[in-house]
């Protein structure tokens, strides 16, 4: 590698001594040295250091582009670190990363735990959310937090979800001197002075985690009614075929439960909604199930003009289709799309209908009904038909 101008460094509690000789090097040579405040006090760099902005920012590292200048971040800068959002606006010539022990690694080892089966949270600045899905007897969860603070708040919210008896340990200034790590269940916290920089290593106990299948109960969702209902919602997540990482436009998305599901099994997703109080539901779905990172609310309808958004790998039609939309689709989308459309109107039917003729794909018309009381007995309720047009561009 040709002399990069930028070193990022991983620096732990235990400061300069835990550098290697070629990271002493290239922060002895720095000019500029960016880091939180904890950082550059233990790297003890003096006027060369300049906190990191609030909220953060790369623009004054890339504004030294060129000048000799070390990032210092928290054990491997590109687990959770600063590294991955400076690397992604630089030439591989441009910067070298010396990596310490992240702090999962330095909890697991003082836990016994294995890190490949131990799962990994940030938790900095995203939802406790994150966990639900995660809480099933015997998983344990190592999760970085915000500040001192953040270990009660886990605790409340482990409690509110069904997991008291889940065993919580309060890992303190983890590779240095000032080190300690204390235990207690989640129902019991009680823990006083907690100093930061701590992550918090979580025992489940029992299951609360929510079902991972498509499908989840309706009453999961803030919705008005407008809703795809639990049966359909697993058939159409079927349909949809959902695959890490992959966008998925839902176009009148109602609650969002669809774009929820979708996001729940990986995927990313950009919900379209026209009406301002559904629109509300999907942003309360978001927050319900963590999903800020993964999930967006479009208010508008969407028409012949296609939205500005990046292009999904699967497209969902709820309500509102019509045959110029769906050309405009059909012409806009990169082959390969997955396009799953629903329907329980006569006119979307024939339009259904139609549409299937020409392009091919599966056509599947879904009668359901439950079991409600009748009279002293029980009888079936019929649920609306929905007619599902599912095709691959």
């Amino acid at each position: 590698m040709a002399d990069p101008w930028l070193h990022i460094i991983g620096l732990n509690e235990d400061g300069l001594d835990g550098l290697s000789s070629l990271a002493r090097a290239a922060l002895d040579r720095a000019c500029v040295v960016f880091g939180a405040p904890r950082h550059l006090q233990l790297a003890d760099v003096g006027a060369r250091g300049q906190a990191w902005p609030v909220p953060f920012s790369t623009g004054p590292v890339l504004a030294q582009r060129g000048t000799p200048v070390v990032i210092l971040a928290s054990g491997d800068p590109f687990w959770f670190g600063a590294g991955g959002s400076i690397a992604q606006h630089l030439d591989a010539g441009e910067w070298v990363s010396y990596p310490a022990p992240s702090t999962f690694a330095l909890a697991a080892n003082l836990l016994g735990w294995r890190l490949e089966v131990a799962r990994c949270f940030g938790l900095h600045a995203a939802a406790y959310a994150h966990l639900a899905p995660h809480l099933t007897r015997g998983a344990q969860l190592i999760c970085l937090v915000r500040d001192g603070a953040a270990p009660a708040e886990l605790a409340s919210w482990l409690v509110e979800h069904g997991a008291g008896d889940a065993q919580m340990h309060v890992l303190e200034c983890l590779g240095g001197p000032r080190q300690r790590s204390r235990q207690t269940s989640a129902k019991e916290f009680d823990l006083a002075d907690v100093q930061a920089p701590v992550a918090v290593a979580v025992e489940v106990m029992q299951t609360t985690a929510r079902a991972r299948s498509g499908g989840l109960p309706d009453a999961s969702f803030a919705h008005d009614g407008q809703i795809t209902k639990q049966p359909v919602r697993a058939v159409t997540i079927s349909a949809l075929a959902p695959r890490q990482d992959e966008v998925l436009w839902d176009i009148g998305a109602g609650s969002g439960s669809i774009s929820v599901e979708w996001c729940l099994a990986g995927g990313r997703a950009v919900a379209f909604e026209a009406k301002p109080a559904r629109a509300a539901n999907i942003r309360a779905n978001i927050d319900r199930f963590g999903l800020a990172q993964q999930m967006t609310v479009v208010e508008g309808k969407v028409g012949a003009e296609l939205p500005d958004a990046p292009l999904p790998d699967a497209m969902f039609i709820g309500g509102g289709a019509n045959d110029a939309l769906l050309h405009a689709l059909w012409d806009h989308l990169p082959q390969g799309t997955r396009l799953v459309i629903n329907g329980v109107t006569l006119e979307t039917e024939g339009l259904l209908a139609q549409w299937h003729g020409t392009k091919g794909g599966q056509l599947l018309r879904m009668e359901l009904a439950h079991a409600a009381p009748l009279g002293t007995m029980r009888g079936w309720v019929p649920l609306r038909p929905v007619v599902q047009w599912s095709v691959v561009r």
